[in-house]
């Protein structure tokens, strides 16, 4: 019994979204973040969401915030983006690439 109430909060709690099936997530939907494309879906079992970045060809990357939010930064130009369980995603272009 503790094992599978254990085994239920993993899941459940968002760390373990990657096992969940695939109807439980949401649609795609897409946001310009500091010119950057972004898809964000989010997970209707548990806590968590996931993004895919891009911009063109140049660059693209996915972020996955399980339970807990998730941070990655651009190689092309230092913007600095963070994903929340709830499918918020922000970014920030870094002072050495020019941020205001």
């Amino acid at each position: 019994m503790i094992l599978l109430s254990v085994a239920g909060w993993y899941t459940f709690s968002g760390r373990g979204a990657g096992w969940l099936p695939q109807d439980s997530w949401g649609p795609w939907r897409e946001k310009r973040v500091q010119n950057w494309s972004v898809r964000i879906r989010v997970n209707s079992w548990s806590d968590a969401a996931e993004a895919y970045v891009h911009m063109g060809k140049a660059e693209d990357f996915t972020m996955k915030a399980y339970g807990r939010p998730s941070t990655a930064t651009t190689v092309m130009d230092g913007t600095r983006f963070t994903l929340t369980p709830g499918g918020e995603v922000t970014g920030q272009r870094s002072r050495e690439y020019g941020a205001r």
